[in-house]
């Protein structure tokens, strides 16, 4: 497991701290968190992106309830 040291002024120190409180975690698991979300972010952001492609191309098409009820 890699170790990274990160430095914080002292408005960032007290941001993590009152975090670190309202969570309950510690303040390793809290930047660990931040990291899978802003991760998370990327991939939710490149999905969009495919899907505003295929829009554009006319690839895509809705359906209503009604119509996959009449599916069904």
């Amino acid at each position: 497991m890699g170790v990274i040291s990160i430095r914080l002024n002292k408005d960032e120190e007290k941001i993590l701290k009152k975090l670190s409180e309202h969570f309950h975690e510690d303040k390793s698991a809290l930047v660990k968190k931040s990291l899978y979300e802003l991760y998370e972010n990327i991939l939710d952001l490149d999905e969009i992106k495919k899907f505003e492609t295929k829009e554009r191309k006319g690839k895509i098409s809705f359906y209503t309830a009604e119509d996959i009820l009449k599916i069904s």
